[in-house]
C-alpha cells in the first residue's frame, strides 16, 4: 500500500505542468488553435492561392479558389494555356486545352475525389465527426527528425489521410492519402512547411507532393493567399461548350 501511494505521489509531482494531449481529439483541438483558432477559420468566406510550380524543367502558375459550401477551382497555367478543374458543390468538371479540348467536359465521382476533397475550406480534420470522418490517435512519428502526432483519419469515401502533426507546434508538416481510384489504391505524400500567418491564421508557403517512395515531386511555392475576395458562383459552375457548330450557307 505504501508503495502504491509513493507511486502515485511520484505521478502528481512530476507531471508537466502543460501535460501533453492524450486523445486524438484533443492533439486535433491543439491543431485547430495553433492554426489561429476556429472563429478565424470559420471567418474565412473565400480563398485565393496563387502559387509557382516547378517540377524538373516545368514552370508554371497555379491559382486555387475556395469558397464556402464546398466550391473549388484550379487554374494551371504554362505558355499561355491553362487547364482548369472545378467543382461547384454538385458538379466536378474540367477544361484541358494540352489533351486537344477546348470545351468543358465533367469528371467522374472517381477522378474527382481529390478536388472535391481540397474544397473543404478548413479541411478534413476540422469538425471531422460532422463531415462523417472518423479520426484515431496512432501515437508519434518522426518526419526527417522531428517527432510527430500520427493521426490516421478514414474519410467518410473509405479513404484514408494520415497526417503528421508537430509535437512542439501541432501544425501539419505532412500528410499521406490513400485514394482508391478504379479499383487500385494511390498513395501520395504532401510535405508543408514555411508557415506564415494571413488574416490571423497560419498557411504552409512552401508544399511539396508526390507519390509515396519516390523522388518525383512536384513543389509548390506560395506567393500569395487572398482571404475573403470576392468569387461568384458562376467561377466554379460548368460553362457552356464553346464549340458549338455554327450555321453554315447551306443550312441557312
Amino acid at each position: 500500500m505504501k508503495r502504491c501511494l509513493w507511486i502515485a505521489l511520484a505521478v502528481v509531482l512530476f507531471l508537466p505542468a502543460g501535460a501533453a494531449p492524450q486523445t486524438v481529439d484533443e492533439v486535433i483541438a491543439k491543431n485547430v488553435e495553433a492554426r489561429g483558432g476556429l472563429d478565424k477559420l470559420r471567418a474565412i468566406k473565400t480563398l485565393r492561392m496563387t502559387s509557382r510550380i516547378s517540377e524538373e524543367d516545368l514552370r508554371a502558375t497555379f491559382v486555387q479558389e475556395n469558397k464556402r459550401d464546398g466550391k473549388i477551382r484550379r487554374d494551371f497555367s504554362i505558355q499561355g494555356m491553362t487547364r482548369v478543374q472545378a467543382y461547384d458543390g454538385r458538379t466536378a468538371w474540367r477544361i484541358n486545352p494540352f489533351g486537344g479540348r477546348k470545351d468543358p467536359e465533367l469528371i467522374s465521382a472517381e477522378d474527382s475525389k481529390t478536388l472535391v476533397d481540397a474544397a473543404d475550406l478548413e479541411g478534413p480534420l476540422v469538425d471531422y465527426k460532422q463531415k462523417g470522418h472518423t479520426a484515431e490517435l496512432l501515437g508519434h512519428d518522426s518526419v526527417e527528425g522531428t517527432d510527430c502526432y500520427k493521426i490516421k483519419l478514414t474519410l467518410k469515401t473509405g479513404d484514408v489521410r494520415l497526417y503528421y502533426l508537430d509535437a512542439d507546434s501541432f501544425l501539419e508538416i505532412k500528410y499521406e492519402s490513400q485514394v482508391k481510384v478504379r479499383g487500385a489504391v494511390q498513395y501520395t505524400e504532401t510535405l508543408l512547411g514555411d508557415y506564415e500567418q494571413v488574416g490571423g491564421v497560419y498557411f504552409p508557403f512552401a508544399i511539396e507532393s508526390g507519390p509515396v517512395d519516390s523522388e518525383e515531386r512536384t513543389r509548390f511555392t506560395v506567393e500569395k493567399i487572398e482571404l475573403n475576395v470576392t468569387l461568384d458562383d458562376s467561377v466554379f459552375s460548368l460553362p457552356p461548350a464553346k464549340s458549338e457548330a455554327k450555321p453554315t450557307a447551306a443550312t441557312k
